[in-house]
């Protein structure tokens, strides 16, 4: 959708601030209110939270950094190609998952290149906005890529999830459907090591795709959703491994259907996630998933359209991302950012 790339650099700064003021989706049997902040985003992805309080969102364009205090939004990182996505609906993307290894570091794991060629890249981001967009290939460090070999048949790609703790980032990983790599790489002396296939979940649930990855609140565990078959409904899983060793150390069964995105709530330490459910979109939303043994039951807490990853702040304000849906003579992207403010 060409039409939307000058709209997406101009236009989504004169929008955000009335859209912020006045768009809401509202619930009232819960009183969960989910508040739009950023729109005209094209397949939004990953989010992940500056530790001063900018909420930096990946979507097919690039990176964007809003500013919750001014309602500012802004370009941070652009000039990515462009890959396909799914079966069945197919979506343009461009970058995945998004973490921050430090302060002023952001991760960007690639989704905008053929499996085998896609990279993990290193920004360095200061407290304000960047006056003008950084180039995706002016990266501060590149990892990278996972080649065809021995390890992944295809090779990898579509660095959906990333995950930074025990001392190494962690990426899930798409590519060789018999393995479901999750990727490691070591941190040593503030560097990124290489990119290595570590974790073959595949192997060890017997279901595809991990996608969602976050660290327990603890740090000792290394939490992953298996989103599973796209087609295939309530089939996806919620993992648990050590991450010093990929040990898996439970596997539970959700009855959701295409987990996207997983993050813990500072406040109240309670797991939350998304569902896409690509299958049938209707039932996708955000859940609250509560463990009990080797049970976990998942209370849906708000009702969204195909949403993907999300973050908590410091302050225990929920974001997500929404891919949503185009629809007939929409003069903009639908994919948005929004905000929960509701002691989740």
């Amino acid at each position: 959708m060409q039409r939307n790339r000058l709209a997406l650099k101009l236009s989504v700064l004169t929008l955000v601030a009335t859209v912020a003021a006045t768009s809401t989706v509202a619930f009232a049997q819960d009183k969960i209110v989910a508040k739009t902040v950023v729109v005209n985003l094209e397949n939004p992805s990953g989010v992940a939270i500056h530790e001063g309080g900018h909420v930096f969102a990946a979507s097919r364009y690039g990176v964007y950094r809003y500013d919750p205090k001014t309602n500012k939004v802004n370009l941070e990182i652009s000039g990515y190609p462009t890959d396909i996505y799914g079966k069945g609906p197919k979506y343009n993307i461009g970058p995945l998952g998004v973490a921050f290894l430090d302060k002023d570091r952001l991760i960007v794991g690639d989704g905008s290149r053929p499996d085998g060629s896609e990279l993990v890249r290193i920004y360095k981001v200061g407290e304000k906005f960047a006056e003008k967009p950084i180039k995706e290939d002016a990266a501060e460090a590149t990892i990278g890529p996972i080649k065809a070999g021995e390890q992944s048949v295809k090779g990898e790609g579509n660095f959906y999830g990333v995950a930074v703790g025990g001392g190494a980032i962690f990426v899930t990983c798409n590519g060789d459907d018999t393995k479901g790599w999750v990727s490691k790489a070591e941190i040593k002396d503030g560097k990124a090591g290489a990119l290595t296939p570590t974790i073959a979940t595949k192997e060890l649930t017997e279901v595809d795709a991990p996608v969602a990855i976050t660290f327990s609140p603890d740090g000792k565990e290394l939490v992953i959703g298996q989103m599973g078959e796209m087609n295939v409904a309530g089939d996806s899983l919620l993992t648990f491994y050590n991450p010093a060793d990929g040990k898996l150390t439970k596997k539970l069964a959700t009855g959701l259907s295409d987990i996207a995105g997983l993050a813990y709530s500072p406040k109240t330490k309670k797991l939350y996630c998304t569902d896409f459910s690509w299958s049938d979109t209707t039932k996708g939303g955000l859940f609250r998933l509560d463990i009990e043994g080797d049970t976990v039951k998942a209370t849906k807490i708000l009702a969204l359209d195909k949403p993907a990853g999300l973050a908590f702040d410091k302050e225990g304000k929920l974001y997500v991302a929404v891919f949503g849906t185009e629809k007939e003579g929409d003069k903009y992207s639908p994919g948005t950012l929004v905000v929960i403010d509701a002691g989740l």
